[in-house]
């Protein structure tokens, strides 16, 4: 058993786990997980840099998590940023703030790293189950980017592309400054447009529609699930393994686009940080399930974190 802790730095949250790893038994028992919304990609796709308050705003997330890693006593930390930082021009600045807190250099992996992370979190619990067919698609709508790996047992193709529920609020639902409440009919074209168009770049190397299984990961996922099961409150154990049927991705996608920014808030299971990113990041998981032509989404807690907490276990 060893005891590791893994820090998933995305464009929209960074999220710790601390765990106990066993590789002989497969079990990866938690000791603390937990995300904050620290919106570090605000503004890189207008301005290719890391904004200084989304900086702060991530570094004063990074001391709470060094407490934590400390106070735990983990043997080994590992510490992944995905897309945000892979984009900005100024991620120097990002790397010495976190080696100065966490004595451990951010990696700023690639799409290709970011996508078999994400597969080996989602599908090591999955392999033995009887009731679904492989291949398993495990797609990782993030922030800034979305993440395909299709594979069975190990991956067999992934790609990344630029479509993420931050970016495309940001480049498509922003209007003088303002994010639309709702969005207009012209906005939703735009993003839909942009999806069809990484969908068919990720179709260039994942054959989409093989998937026997389409395996979802990451907030805009869970939220929609959350909101699915008509949960009063965010229940991890209740969300994850939930299977959620097109239509009722269908039916939520469309409420999300036509409320206002105090119908999101309200909803119990929302987190703050999502109000404003929620409508975009279901349109783009329901554009990938009419793509793929899934019937059916199974939703995992366990994601990109758990694959860096594995990668250290071996």
């Amino acid at each position: 058993m060893k005891r590791v802790a893994a820090i998933d730095c995305g464009t929209n949250s960074i999220r710790l786990l601390v765990a106990d790893a066993d590789p002989a038994t497969g079990e990866l028992k938690d000791l603390d997980r937990r995300m904050q919304i620290v919106r570090l990609g605000q503004g890189v796709d207008r301005t290719g840099r890391l904004a200084p308050e989304a900086l702060e705003r991530t570094f004063a997330a990074c001391r709470e998590y060094a407490a934590v890693i400390k106070g735990l006593g983990a043997e080994q930390v590992r510490f992944v940023a995905t897309s945000a930082s892979r984009d900005a021009e100024n991620r120097d600045d990002f790397v010495r703030g976190v080696v100065d807190i966490l004595g451990v250099e951010p990696e700023v992996i690639t799409g290709d790293q970011e996508a078999e992370f994400s597969f080996n979190g989602a599908t090591k619990e999955l392999t033995g189950r009887g009731d679904l067919e492989r291949p398993f698609l495990v797609v990782d709508i993030g922030g800034g980017s979305t993440e395909f790996v299709l594979g069975d047992g190990s991956v067999r193709a992934a790609r990344s592309v630029d479509v993420g529920c931050v970016r495309m609020t940001e480049r498509h639902l922003v209007h003088e400054g303002a994010i639309s409440d709702p969005p207009t009919e012209g906005q939703i074209a735009a993003i839909k447009a942009d999806v069809a168009t990484a969908l068919d770049r990720a179709e260039e190397t994942v054959p989409l529609r093989e998937a026997a299984t389409l395996v979802g990961l990451a907030g805009s996922v869970t939220t929609v699930a959350a909101i699915a099961l008509g949960l009063d409150h965010y229940e991890s154990e209740a969300i994850h393994h939930s299977r959620i049927s097109l239509a009722q991705v269908r039916e939520i996608t469309d409420r999300l686009l036509s409320s206002t920014h105090a119908e999101r808030a309200a909803i119990p299971v929302m987190h703050p940080g999502r109000v404003d990113v929620i409508a975009a990041g279901a349109l783009v998981l329901l554009s990938i399930m009419e793509r793929t032509g899934a019937a059916e989404v199974v939703v995992s807690e366990h994601d990109i974190l758990d694959g860096i907490a594995w990668s250290l276990a071996g």
